[in-house]
């Protein structure tokens, strides 16, 4: 008869529990099965939103005290975390249209959410503002502020010109993904999602790690006539009195994330590309005339957008089994 003593020591081992009868050696244990499929449908967008979350929790463990509320922050990540990994499951083993749907659009609001949590994180690391240099940058380049320099042509007609080409920021992040998953070609659809990612993530990270508050901030004192104007002034007004991040001003996420677009469409649509890249430029100019950014951020915008295509592109061409549908 064993005594209580060998049981117990059984149990802790672990040697009885998994190699009795009552579960077969032959069958995969339920944790290892529940990896071996999440590893089955995650896709390299998944993995490398896992690794965004990971280091946005890494980094408010560390620096909790400079965070306000680090353990709601915390349960987000993990929340995003079980979400992505529950839809992944969900559309590789269900054929549910809306599923399959959801599973190929919700990267775009978790761009936007990414970028809005940024508020409270800019100085996790470092509590300084480092505008000065960026300041210093511009003018070294161009002889003045250029944002400074643009407010001498301000009007209303134009104030408002540039506030539309701003906001086309959010049609760039749209319409090629939407043509490509209409037209089904979801490899190239996933390219530029992944590229897009690669962009807006390489720039949360730069932005915690150097932060920059803008010149709507840093230069208030030389800069103080409002840009007035029509519709598109107003409706913007609105967007950033209730969405306005201080800080995360550089690299320039909508410079990153429209300039991987324009790449993708002189890639895979070039009516689009000779349509948008007009507007793309009047956009780069807006960022800068409406005090969002400097000449500085744009230019960070446009190498990491260059560098996150192409990585983006050459990371989906090594997993083309994988992004066919």
């Amino acid at each position: 008869m064993n005594s209580p003593g060998n049981i117990l020591d059984r149990e802790v081992s672990g040697h009885d529990l998994f190699d009795s009868p009552l579960w077969p050696a032959d069958k995969p244990r339920p944790t290892a099965r529940w990896l071996a499929q999440l590893g089955a449908a995650c896709r390299p967008f998944e993995w490398l939103t896992f690794l965004y979350l990971a280091w946005l929790t890494a980094l408010v463990a560390i620096c909790h005290r400079n965070i306000a509320h680090p353990l709601r922050l915390l349960g987000l990540q993990c929340a995003i975390a079980a979400a992505v990994a529950l839809l992944a499951l969900a559309a590789q083993s269900t054929p549910s249209t809306a599923l399959k749907f959801a599973r190929h659009w919700y990267p775009l609001p978790l761009y936007l959410f990414f970028f809005e949590e940024l508020q409270g994180l800019v100085h996790a690391l470092f509590p300084a503002w480092y505008d000065a240099r960026l300041i210093a940058f511009d003018r070294a380049l161009f002889g003045v502020h250029p944002s400074v320099w643009l407010a001498q042509f301000a009007t209303p007609a134009l104030n408002d010109f540039m506030q539309f080409s701003y906001m086309t920021y959010f049609l760039y992040l749209l319409i090629l993904p939407a043509l490509l998953y209409r037209a089904r070609e979801y490899a190239r659809f996933w390219t530029v999602m992944l590229s897009t990612a690669l962009a807006h993530y390489s720039v949360y990270v730069i932005a915690i790690l150097f932060p920059i508050e803008s010149p709507f901030y840093s230069l208030a004192s030389v800069n103080p006539r409002e840009l007035s104007g029509g519709f598109c002034t107003a409706l913007i007004g609105l967007l950033e009195h209730f969405g306005r991040v201080h800080g995360a001003a550089f690299p320039s996420a909508h410079v990153a994330g429209s300039m991987v677009a324009i790449l993708a469409s002189w890639r895979y649509r070039r009516w689009l590309f000779c349509i948008c890249l007009p507007f793309f430029i009047s956009m780069c100019v807006a960022t800068v005339y409406g005090r969002y950014h400097y000449a500085a951020d744009v230019l960070a915008g446009l190498a990491v957008a260059t560098i996150a295509f192409q990585v983006g592109t050459k990371w989906m061409e090594s997993q083309k089994s994988a992004a066919t549908s």
